[in-house]
């Protein structure tokens, strides 16, 4: 992401997502505040609760049951959220039940407000979702088609419940596949009618394509999104 930021301008830049596990989340704090000052306010972070168990325990990690692996990620969503709060004078002291601080001085502040988008699928994820994160951003290959309204609807119910403003949460979406005869499901135009369609109907406002292919980034950029945002404006004005 450096390296990126280092070489961009105008590009926003997220990890989609970091594997929290095997980072102490102060340090993720610290890391995505210096990068947004250094690239003026160009960082979003994207988290995960840990995937890959084995890996992780082979790196030196802790092997974690899901519902530990949700209750560590609101540890961190607290650590991280405290070490970016640098108005707040007095020390850090999180006694989360898997990550903690105690008494860690905060700071640096972020260029703006980063956004924290979790990775999610199984309800308790998507609960934490609701209660304490910015942004949902599931693949759409691990998620499926068939999921998405339910999924929505726990996001929603436990925003509703921690006193949230359900709309506030950001619905983002890693699609993948060529864009040629196969992929989501045909050409660049069938796409954008797809896409438009998951946007109207299940409010998704931002779509990452998961491919290295040139042609397919070109084609995804000069033709579906224009052709996305055009198909769900026409939309929204029409039910104004």
């Amino acid at each position: 992401m450096s390296y990126v930021a280092a070489r961009t301008e105008r590009v926003h830049l997220a990890p989609n997502v970091l594997n929290v596990p095997l980072r102490p989340p102060a340090v993720v704090a610290r890391s995505a505040a210096s990068l947004d000052l250094l690239t003026d306010g160009r960082i979003e972070l994207g988290l995960g609760s840990g995937a890959y168990w084995d890996a992780i325990e082979a790196m030196g990690g802790t092997r974690l049951s899901p519902g530990q692996a949700v209750a560590a990620l609101a540890d961190a969503i607290e650590i991280i959220r405290g070490i970016w709060d640098a108005d707040e004078r007095t020390l850090l002291r999180v006694p989360g039940g898997h990550h903690r601080v105690e008494g860690a001085k905060r700071g640096p502040r972020p260029a703006h407000d980063i956004a924290i988008w979790l990775g999610a699928l199984k309800p308790r994820m998507l609960r934490l979702v609701g209660r304490a994160a910015d942004g949902w951003l599931p693949s759409l290959s691990y998620l499926g088609l068939d999921a998405v309204a339910e999924s929505n609807a726990v996001i929603d119910e436990a925003a509703a419940d921690a006193g949230r403003d359900p709309r506030a949460i950001r619905r983002l979406l890693n699609v993948g596949g060529s864009l040629g005869t196969e992929g989501l499901s045909g050409p660049p135009a069938t796409w954008a009618e797809r896409l438009a369609e998951l946007s109207v109907e299940h409010g998704f406002s931002t779509f990452v394509l998961a491919a290295d292919d040139a042609d397919d980034l070109a084609a995804f950029g000069e033709e579906v999104a224009p052709a996305v945002r055009e198909a769900v404006g026409a939309e929204r004005r029409r039910a104004a």
